[in-house]
């Protein structure tokens, strides 16, 4: 490709509507153009780096024994009725009428569907198991689509679908598939780590993410591992020990403090003079659910939680622990409409009474003589205990707990007790055991050996093609543009001669960019008539892994070459140049 050719147009300066340093570099470098909001074109040289990564996942998926086929993008809302997802699945699934007035949707995954494939066609244990996969868009209206192609509405998406006859033959496709994304992300030249996850609206039992650890701020999530035994999850599934720490509130007899104006946590841990982890901190949460199975709509209800005054709440782990399809904090009103009370004075006293539901976070069991808040204004209770708590209060009298805290760094590990560590990671993959999640409310069955039906065992696995480019570009970029892996480059190298208009530059570079076109590399040659200087910075700038510099040193036989990784600019034979090239190359093979 000549770069006078290339259909590309390098940007001065970054966009304003870009946070994610990968999407400021992939709009300045001409690889993507948005369309509307969270909804890009996919410009030449990105389609290059979506193809090769596609192309890469269609290889090892192969060679995993998965077979390709493909779906349809959009699809009718009776099988997603058929599943219960059409009521639950909320507000991201693009709902719409064909012009019959049937109900269809724009697909943001492919359950249903795949489902329904296999229904009818593979109805025999001997024809199991097997595993089928697609790449193909997908559609999620994300109400606050940002960071480019790391949170977009419309992604290019490789979903794989395992049907199985029983739980250990489930079990050795999800550790088959696990493998087999461990080499995709190393030939993308990305290190991931596996780690636990929350499975959200894919639903099953076992889940787990394939996250990039990234040094920036812009991480979906928050990664919790442990150096010592190797355990991994995802913020929103980490459990820990907590760290031995005095929780007694040292109070010798149950006791209504006024408290004037003293509201928060820090306020109160300085006005009784005690530690954080001796007050049981309460926040209302107004939680909102699927419409019930006959489409009518299901009424909010407020959540309160109960957790130690130094943890903070996982919301996500509170939305599955009420099995909520959203979950958000109490406006001040709503505090004072279902407490009768005003914030910074509330708790779950007499919550029975106005049909709150109140959930106490594991971190509560061993607290004793804490401070609470006394549902009215300016009171709090000193030397309370869980004995304490009547059926006025909660129903039945008992607390229910359930781990909807967030864990912090440098609590212990729950496998071995060391401490935990924290990093940021983008999530690029996941894996799901979905059992029959889909297969038994679809009547998707098969027959075993002794003519009985059964539904399927169902195992899902996706990868996120535009994710797993826009995370490259996250982790490997530096002030003057993207550094891509060699095996995903829209080009492998670019040729640059200083001046177009020297006519022994021009021929050198010519026959430099046959050499490696005949050896089988992707190469463009630069042969614009702007300075060297715009050159060059735009070959960074793209991220074009080799360049080759053709000036004034071919007088010495000589030319630049440079690793866009490396700092070092070597003068090198023209004939080495091309030798380093293809070599690096032909090793990706």
């Amino acid at each position: 490709m000549r770069a006078s050719k290339l259909f590309v147009q390098t940007l001065r300066e970054f966009p304003n509507d870009a946070e994610a340093m990968s999407h400021k570099l992939l709009v300045r470098a001409g690889y993507i153009k948005k369309l509307a909001n969270g909804v890009y074109s996919y410009l030449p040289l990105m389609q290059r780096v979506l193809t090769k990564v596609s192309n890469i996942v269609r290889q090892e998926m192969n060679a995993a024994g998965a077979q390709e086929l493909l779906m349809p993008f959009v699809q009718p809302a009776e099988l997603w009725q058929k599943s219960g997802r059409w009521q639950v699945y909320g507000k991201e699934l693009m709902r719409m009428k064909d012009r019959h007035d049937n109900e269809m949707c724009l697909a943001p995954t492919h359950e249903e569907v795949i489902t329904s494939v296999v229904d009818g066609i593979f109805g025999s244990y001997k024809q199991l198991p097997v595993n089928l996969y697609h790449i193909q868009l997908k559609f999620r209206d994300e109400i606050r689509p940002r960071f480019g192609l790391l949170r977009g509405r419309e992604f290019i998406m490789k979903d794989a679908y395992s049907f199985h006859t029983s739980q250990e033959s489930l079990d050795e496709e999800y550790e088959n598939m696990a493998q087999a994304y461990t080499k995709i992300f190393k030939r993308c030249g990305l290190e991931t780590k596996m780690v636990q996850s929350d499975s959200g609206a894919i639903g099953g039992s076992v889940s787990h993410e394939f996250m990039v650890l990234v040094d920036t701020s812009v991480g979906e999530n928050d990664v919790f591992y442990c150096e010592k035994c190797g355990y991994s999850a995802n913020s929103n599934h980490a459990v820990s020990k907590l760290n031995d720490e005095e929780t007694d509130g040292g109070f010798d007899k149950l006791e209504t403090v006024d408290t004037p104006n003293v509201k928060t946590i820090e306020e109160l841990s300085r006005f009784f003079n005690i530690n954080k982890n001796c007050i049981l901190k309460a926040v209302l949460y107004v939680a909102s659910f699927a419409d019930d199975a006959k489409g009518n709509p299901v009424p909010d209800r407020p959540v309160l939680v109960m957790i130690r005054g130094d943890k903070e709440v996982e919301e996500t782990k509170l939305m599955n622990a009420v099995g909520a399809l959203e979950i958000r904090p109490a406006l001040d009103t709503e505090v004072n409409e279902y407490l009768d009370t005003e914030p910074g004075y509330i708790s779950f006293l007499g919550a029975a009474d106005k049909n709150v539901q109140v959930l106490f976070d594991n971190s509560a069991k061993g607290m004793k003589n804490f401070v609470i808040g006394a549902n009215e204004p300016h009171k709090h209770i000193g030397g309370y205990n869980l004995s304490d708590i009547t059926e006025n209060d909660i129903k039945g009298g008992k607390p229910e707990f359930v781990d909807i805290s967030l864990v912090k760094e440098g609590e212990k590990c729950v496998d071995c007790g060391d401490s935990l560590k924290v990093t940021k990671g983008i999530e690029v993959g996941n894996i799901f055991q979905l059992g029959t999640k889909y297969s038994k409310p679809m009547n998707a069955l098969y027959t075993d050996e002794n003519g009985k039906t059964h539904p399927y065992i169902m195992g899902c696995y996706g990868i996120g093609v535009t994710r797993t480019a826009a995370a490259a570009v996250e982790r490997y970029h530096d002030d003057y543009g993207i550094i891509w892996p060699l095996e995903i480059a829209p080009y492998h190298a670019v040729v640059v001669p200083v001046n177009t208009n020297e006519e022994a530059q021009m021929k050198l570079a010519e026959e430099i960019y046959q050499k490696l076109l005949n050896a089988g590399v992707e190469v463009v040659l630069d042969d614009r008539s702007d300075r060297a200087g715009v050159k060059f910075k735009d070959a960074d700038l793209i991220g074009y892994p080799y360049r080759i510099t053709v000036g004034k040193t071919i007088s010495e036989g000589l030319v630049e070459f440079k690793a866009r990784k490396d700092a070092e600019v070597l003068k090198i034979a023209p004939d080495e140049a091309v030798e380093r090239v293809t070599a690096a190359v032909a090793a990706l093979k």
